[in-house]
């Protein structure tokens, strides 16, 4: 089917005219055609996938004509045990020779009055294991005061009871 179009542009004052002839393509008549079951267009009769909308219309046919075989095997031999040793059971036990450390509970309180009494002696350090820093607070009336104001305030923040680690053995 042919359509004939005319059309006139005028162009500088000059009218030009010109004929356009537009042919629709539509498959041979002796082309089957069917519908595409998804948007409905026509499509060629062996077509596997619409060549409108793109969707496949049919089953891929196999070359061979027969489905291929498919082996399964769910057998599952697999046991899983559990091996696993704890190697960190009781380490510093297996070590001779080293102190372990142990936490021991303290009193909030009993710590904060003997920082505000005899902390100038060290008493507070003393009480929680603190050799060590009870000598040099014994020694240094308290690190010159700074160190009991600041161990004050320490043992203010701390929870009650509070725990200390000391060297067992």
């Amino acid at each position: 089917m042919d359509n004939n179009v005319n059309e006139t542009v005028s162009v500088n004052g000059e009218t030009v005219t010109s004929q356009t002839t537009t042919q629709e393509t539509q498959p041979a008549s002796d082309t089957k055609m069917k519908l595409c079951k998804h948007c409905g267009a026509k499509i060629p009769e062996d077509a596997v996938i619409c060549t409108h909308c793109g969707r496949q219309v049919e089953n891929i046919a196999q070359s061979g004509g027969s489905q291929p075989q498919i082996v399964i095997n769910n057998a599952n031999d697999n046991s899983n045990t559990n091996t696993n040793t704890n190697v960190n059971a009781n380490v510093n036990a297996a070590v001779s020779g080293v102190a372990l450390l142990q936490a021991k509970p303290k009193n909030k309180w009993v710590a904060l009055a003997l920082c505000f009494f005899l902390g100038c002696l060290g008493a507070h350090r003393f009480y929680e294991g603190k050799i060590g820093t009870g000598i040099l607070y014994l020694c240094t009336m308290g690190l010159f005061g700074f160190g009991v104001v600041v161990d004050l305030i320490l043992i203010l923040l701390k929870p009650n009871p509070y725990y200390v680690k000391v060297k067992v053995g």
